[in-house]
């Protein structure tokens, strides 16, 4: 595992831990500015795992009882407010993201692979937030709101279909 020096910007400190070495994952500064969009500038710390298929889907089937590979899983912070207290910039919690199929559904959508990482980050700092979409109402609000993050970025609605 290759770890990197946390990236604060704006509030949100960002560690990636890389468990794959991919030529087209995005560096640090890409995720830093990706996540601290969909964040709102919260003064919190994040955790993106980067990780291969099968580590995927051990958590899935662990977390979501899905015994198949996922793109993006969130784990929000759930600390204690009396700890919550005494940081300085409390945990929003952790991405893991597969390195694998993020590159196989980009390739499949006929997404530029840069576009699908920015859309996929977004999506799960959104839950990471509290956002969700079981049922239709609360989709159509996270799809929006992440098609106006993306949008800043110059990144095509990723819901469209053609």
């Amino acid at each position: 595992m290759t770890g990197h020096l946390p990236v604060t910007t704006m509030g949100l400190e960002i560690t990636v831990q890389r468990e794959l070495g991919h030529e087209a994952v995005p560096d640090d500064a890409a995720f830093q500015r990706w996540a601290s969009a969909a964040a709102a500038d919260s003064n919190a710390t994040l955790a993106i795992r980067l990780v291969g298929a099968a580590e995927s889907e051990a958590l899935n089937q662990r977390y979501r009882g899905k015994a198949r590979p996922t793109n993006v899983l969130s784990f929000p912070a759930e600390l204690p407010a009396v700890v919550l207290r005494e940081l300085a910039q409390p945990p929003l919690g952790d991405l893991v993201i597969c390195v694998p199929l993020v590159e196989a559904e980009a390739k499949a959508q006929g997404k530029a692979l840069a576009d699908h990482w920015a859309h996929l980050v977004m999506h799960g700092v959104l839950h990471l937030r509290g956002f969700d979409h079981e049922n239709e109402q609360d989709a159509e609000r996270m799809e929006a709101l992440e098609r106006e993050l993306l949008a800043d970025f110059g990144i095509a609605d990723p819901y469209a279909t053609d």
